[in-house]
């Protein structure tokens, strides 16, 4: 398991090893929710799966513990988790969270997406 920690007062820059960065918004909002849920000490498990018209989506969880050979790293408090095959698709990936007149969520800036499908929820790589 290694373990990184990215820079709070760059939100866009991540350490090496850190395959996606949080922004302040995201990073308030999972910290809420793990407030709200007692999930204190708990995992943001990141992980791109099969989904959606374009191939893949993101699943995002928070788990106990991470999962046997992720890659767990910290940024701002929260330990981060992903998977080996998922890290090489979220490399520079910035997850923001919105809420806006659309709806609320986490929104994916992810520089390895060759495509997304019109309604922005998976992608192509």
């Amino acid at each position: 398991m290694q373990t990184e920690t990215t820079s709070p007062s760059n939100p866009a820059t991540t350490s090496q090893g850190a395959p996606l960065t949080l922004t302040p918004a995201a990073v308030a909002q999972v910290k809420q929710v793990m407030e709200q849920n007692n999930f204190q000490g708990f995992v943001f498990a990141v992980k791109v799966v099969p989904a959606g018209c374009s191939g893949m989506g993101y699943d995002l969880n928070l788990v106990k513990d991470a999962a046997a050979g992720d890659t767990v790293f910290e940024q701002d408090g929260i330990k981060i988790a992903t998977d080996a095959l998922s890290a090489q698709y979220l490399g520079g990936t910035v997850v923001d969270y919105v809420n806006n007149i659309q709806g609320a969520g986490f929104k994916f800036s992810n520089p390895n997406a060759k495509s997304t499908c019109g309604c922005g929820t998976s992608f192509s790589a």
